[in-house]
This record gives structure tokens, sequence and C-alpha cells, in this order.
């Protein structure tokens, strides 16, 4: 498919056709970066995505378990200087 580089102010952009915004996902924000004489465009990655499926899945094996078990530390301070 062929398009045209268009002037934005003192920038330069190019319109990408809605068939390949459905095709390959793109939204509102995405990642811009050159690779060698290309430019790539790919959707911004969100931090943390796909985390709350992973603790769904260990919570259901069993995996979400303290590494250390039912460690109390107590010591005298705890039981009488410390206060709420």
């Amino acid at each position: 498919m062929k398009t045209r580089i268009v002037r934005i102010g003192n920038s330069r952009g190019v319109r990408i056709p809605k068939l390949l915004l459905e095709q390959t996902g793109l939204d509102n924000e995405v990642a811009i970066e050159a690779e060698g004489n290309c430019l790539v465009i790919r959707p911004r990655s969100r931090p943390r995505a796909g985390w709350e499926e992973a603790f769904r899945t260990m919570a259901a094996t069993g995996d979400d378990t303290p590494l250390d078990g039912d460690v109390v530390h107590t010591t005298t301070w705890d039981d009488q200087e410390w206060e709420w």
C-alpha cells in the first residue's frame, strides 16, 4: 500500500489507513523506532500487562504461597512495647 508523507507543522506524518490499523491493533499510543533504514511502529507496551492473569493462574495452581512459610518473628519488644 502506498501513501505520502505529509507536512504537520515542522514535522512530517504518515496517514495510516483504517484497514492497517485494524489488522495491527494499533491504537492511540504507539512506539516508533528506526531499525536500519526502516521505521517500525508498534503498539505501546503497557507495564504490567498480563499480570492479572498470571496471578490468577498462580493462585489456581497454589504457586502463590510465601517462600518462607508461616514464619512469625515475635520478640518481647513486639509483645510489650509496640503500640498501634
